[in-house]
């Protein structure tokens, strides 16, 4: 039974429909309008149609009518409408799209294709979509908050560099400086000629670092009223507010992972592989997950293999690593075999960075004290004896 119209009679029909049968719905999300495919319990195509992609249309297409299997890509308007679809009774899956390559890949992309895929694949088997899960309204809420800093950091380093490259043109060069005293440094090394016309530009980035700093402190007030757990990831030397929050709110259930381990692979810190017979080539990280949460992670693992980083296990462990890579890149060279650029230290960060969110996880869960050098005098006295 194919409709393809837009009137009342067609979703009428398939709506008496889902009452004698199970149906499975896939919807493609688009800005303005999402298509929208049904199949049987036999997989026979029912209706394909579109609807207005607001919650009045969404709820007269799908309201008052028998539960329905419906997948959905993770997307921008996935998460109301997941919420709008569950609270109508029917069963949501979310997919991940970036691990469906039947639609991430396909050379015949089209809306009502795409919807197709996701109706096919959520009937035959739901774990094919990869379905996430999306976070809770407050986590989301409170995340914004850390999301809206993002921005404003963004643009303060784009109008920092635009500042300099401008003045660099009159063949002067500001200090080196961190952000919060680049408004003094700019205005002291100001060429005559450029104040006028760039005063309205250090005025802008003024008012950004302002911001900036009110979202710090509301960020810390959230960890110390809201997130009380933020403190125990806080214990690490590295990490800190906006890292622990932004790591609490992301994550949000500790228990959704049954290993710590997991957490890696969660923020995209796996190495990808590619094994087939003997060849086993070493390849970069996923690069899956949230990416912010990602470049919070490697920031501490700079700091923590950095000049100023505490003494810890961690930190030693990552000096271990590149100190290993880098010789084992040598006696390559010396055995005649291509290597490619030496990336020892960052392979490292990487690999502490992986290392950290397991860490952060697993005190998160245990509600342990953080020991830095746990482990490592009980190891160096058995090696004295």
């Amino acid at each position: 039974m194919k409709k393809h119209s837009k009137g009342n009679g067609a979703v009428g029909e398939w709506r008496e429909l889902a009452a004698r049968k199970r149906l499975t719905i896939g919807i493609d999300l688009g800005d303005k309008v999402s298509r929208y495919f049904v199949i049987d319990e036999e997989g026979a195509e029912v209706l394909q149609d579109s609807v207005k992609t607001t919650p009045a249309a969404l709820l007269e297409t799908f309201g008052g009518m028998a539960r329905c299997r419906v997948a959905i890509e993770v997307g921008s308007h996935s998460r109301w409408v997941n919420e709008l679809l569950t609270d109508l009774g029917h069963e949501v899956l979310v997919a991940d799209p970036r691990r469906v390559p039947l639609i991430s890949r396909s050379d015949n992309k089209s809306d009502g294709v795409d919807a197709e895929m996701l109706a096919r694949l959520a009937r035959v088997d739901p774990k094919l979509l990869h379905p996430i899960r999306h976070r809770g309204r407050e986590a989301q809420r409170d995340l914004t908050v850390i999301r809206a800093r993002q921005a404003l950091v963004e643009a303060r380093t784009k109008l920092i560099n635009c500042t300099r490259g401008l003045v660099k043109t009159t063949g002067v060069r500001i200090a080196k400086s961190s952000s919060q005293g680049f408004g003094r440094r700019a205005a002291e090394a100001m060429p005559e000629l450029l104040r006028g016309a760039l005063a309205e530009v250090l005025e802008v980035i003024e008012r950004i670092q302002e911001g900036v700093s009110a979202y710090d402190e509301q960020i810390e007030q959230l960890g110390r009223k809201q997130y009380p757990e933020t403190a125990r990831l806080r214990q690490v030397n590295g990490v800190g507010a906006l890292t622990a929050l932004t790591f609490v709110l992301t994550v949000e259930d500790p228990q959704r992972f049954r290993k710590s381990r997991d957490v890696g692979c969660y923020f995209g810190l796996r190495p990808k592989r590619d094994q087939s017979g003997n060849s086993d080539p070493q390849l970069g990280i996923t690069k899956a997950g949230d990416v912010y949460m990602r470049q919070l992670l490697v920031n501490c693992a700079h700091h923590i293999l950095g000049p100023f980083g505490a003494d810890c296990k961690l930190r030693r462990w990552g000096l271990a690593l590149a100190q290993q890579t880098m010789e084992q890149d040598s006696q390559k060279i010396r055995a005649g075999q291509k290597v490619k650029k030496s990336n020892a230290k960052k392979r490292a960060i990487t690999a502490v960075a992986r290392k950290l969110a397991v860490l952060l996880h697993r005190l998160w869960v245990s509600g342990d004290t953080y020991e830095p050098l746990r482990g490592c005098g009980q190891r160096q006295a058995a090696v004295a004896a």
